[in-house]
């Protein structure tokens, strides 16, 4: 235990496993026997580790009845294979990576019980051209395809691409076909990834996973194929985030730096966004919580070597209209030459159940408003979502019917339009009972029981929803729905709470309208902000 950890018992095996502290040895351990003072507790997990393994395979069961101890290593081993791989059992090991002390053992049991390529189906994806499902088989016969599932930038090599190739071969030099923006990409160099080292190969196979080296416009998720069989594979979502940071540089000498840095971030890791905020010209960077951005702004010091200021925390929220109204927007411009004139009738509303973005209806009949502008008034709406009525926030979906209007021959133009159409929407969106959501956290906090109650009411302090709680070895486990703004410094408070014995995660769950006196909050905010910029 603790700096007292000197090894392990493998219970499959029955011997000891004893490590040396120095690190400078690759096999930095030994097989002995297991020590007197634990044979007798060793003895009693061995058997209930056979007697859970026999329970899965009948021959295995029936060795177990006549003489427990007849079974050998290799006949757990193949079924403890065959029950992780139906997803029967799932099996534990322990050890300090840190120390590098059981890591071995781990690496010899995922070669020894997770499945090969061969072990599962064959994957299946769907050809961009047909639209028909097409399998691929974990074969060198079958045409090249493969996942790329990661981006990063390697100091001494550049971007590196990490694929996962299902079908087929590839070789170094060779061209690919990417499925998602249909362009080729030349893939000049493959590297088998060890640790920190590069190796370079010549072709991979089926089966294989690699870094490639070389692409142009490859990003995470992206399915990659032979130029003569195209195939897109099933697609990563990522989640959006729900909370900004404002970062600027300590000096001006690094702004460059920052936006070079923060641009190779964003291409790594799909979650993590950087924007501009016009009204303030400040840099938001968005991610999946402050552990996520406590990390970046890590990476930036230490891997980019840029130090940053940065502000408080911000929560992203949305906003949202809740009924359906009808509105007329008029807009009249006259500066002596030409004026402007845009005239229209319109509905505005929730867009329907699962639909994102803005859903355009054109009712408009008899040329009242000519064909030629009615883009125009859709533009003019899509673009005022990304600034709600209420507070400034992005509108996710809206759905706008327009109904008729008017022109006139010689002010109007698509322009005029445009601009009612955002005058329009900021005039009808507060009739339209526009509210603000808030972004929800599903949150699991493991806990010992006497600690339970007092966590349980701080999660209800904090607008929290108590959704389960359960028994996990002598811990509880409380699951919770909370919003993500009275989640800031929580791991610190719950290490207090529970004397740091006491652990937490937490994921993105939905949206939800804010109650209203929080609302107001927001709102007013938002406003301040907004008074401080005039």
């Amino acid at each position: 235990v603790e700096d007292k950890f000197e090894g392990l018992i493998d219970l499959i095996y029955n011997n000891a496993m004893y490590y040396f502290d120095d690190k400078t040895v690759r096999h930095n351990f030994e097989a002995r026997e297991i020590p007197e003072s634990m044979k007798a507790e060793a003895a009693e997990w061995r058997a209930k580790l056979i007697e859970e393994v026999a329970a899965t395979d009948d021959a295995l069961m029936e060795k177990f009845f006549e003489d427990p101890d007849s079974i050998t290593p290799d006949e757990l081993l193949a079924a403890i294979r065959k029950a992780t791989i139906s997803m029967q059992l799932v099996p534990m090991l322990c050890g300090s990576s840190f120390h590098n002390k059981g890591v071995q053992k781990l690496l010899d049991y995922v070669m020894a019980f997770l499945p090969s390529p061969l072990d599962v189906p064959a994957v299946r994806g769907i050809n961009p051209k047909t639209d028909a499902e097409e399998v691929r088989h974990a074969s060198v016969e079958d045409p090249f395809c493969g996942l790329a599932f990661k981006i990063a930038t390697d100091p001494f090599v550049g971007r590196l691409c990490f694929v996962r190739v299902y079908s087929g071969k590839l070789d170094a030099g060779s061209y690919v076909l990417n499925s998602r923006s249909g362009k080729r990409e030349r893939i000049s160099r493959l590297y088998q990834m060890h640790s920190n080292k590069q190796n370079p190969l010549e072709v991979v196979e089926a089966g294989d996973i690699c870094a490639a080296v070389g692409f142009k416009e490859i990003r995470t998720g992206d399915t990659l194929c032979a130029e003569d069989a195209p195939i897109v594979l099933e697609q990563m979502t990522f989640p959006e985030p729900v909370i900004g940071l404002a970062v600027e540089p300590k000096t001006q000498k690094d702004l460059d730096k920052l936006g070079i840095a923060l641009g190779k971030l964003a291409e790594e890791d799909p979650t993590f966004t950087v924007h501009t905020d016009e009204d303030r010209g400040q840099t938001v960077i968005s991610g999946r919580g402050e552990l996520h951005l406590d990390i970046i702004v890590d990476r930036l010091r230490r891997e980019f070597g840029v130090e940053i200021n940065q502000g408080a925390p911000q929560v992203n929220y949305k906003e949202a209209l809740t009924k359906t109204v009808q509105h007329r927007e008029v807009f009249k411009k006259q500066t002596g030459g030409r004026g402007k004139f845009a005239d229209i009738i319109f509905e505005i509303g929730p867009a329907d159940e699962g639909t994102m973005g803005l859903t355009f209806v054109d009712e408009v009949k008899g040329g009242n408003i000519p064909k030629e502008f009615i883009p125009a008034v859709q533009k003019g709406f899509a673009a005022a979502m990304a600034n709600g009525a209420l507070a400034g926030y992005t509108m996710d979906s809206m759905k706008v019917t327009l109904k008729d209007g008017s022109f006139h021959p010689v002010d109007s133009d698509q322009l005029s339009f445009e601009i009612c159409a955002r005058n329009g929407y900021r005039n009808a969106a507060p009739k339209a009972g526009s509210v603000i959501k808030e972004p929800i956290m599903s949150v699991e906090v493991v806990t010992p029981e006497e600690n339970m109650g007092d966590i349980i009411g701080d999660l209800n302090k904090r607008r929290g929803q108590v959704t389960g709680m359960e028994s996990k070895g002598n811990a509880r486990v409380v699951k919770a729905k909370v919003p993500l703004s009275e989640m800031f410094g929580y791991v610190t408070v719950l290490r207090t709470i529970s004397s740091g014995r006491a652990t937490s995660s937490m994921e993105f769950s939905h949206f939800e309208e804010v109650p209203a006196n929080i609302a107001k909050e927001v709102i007013e905010k938002a406003s301040g902000k907004r008074k401080e910029l005039e």
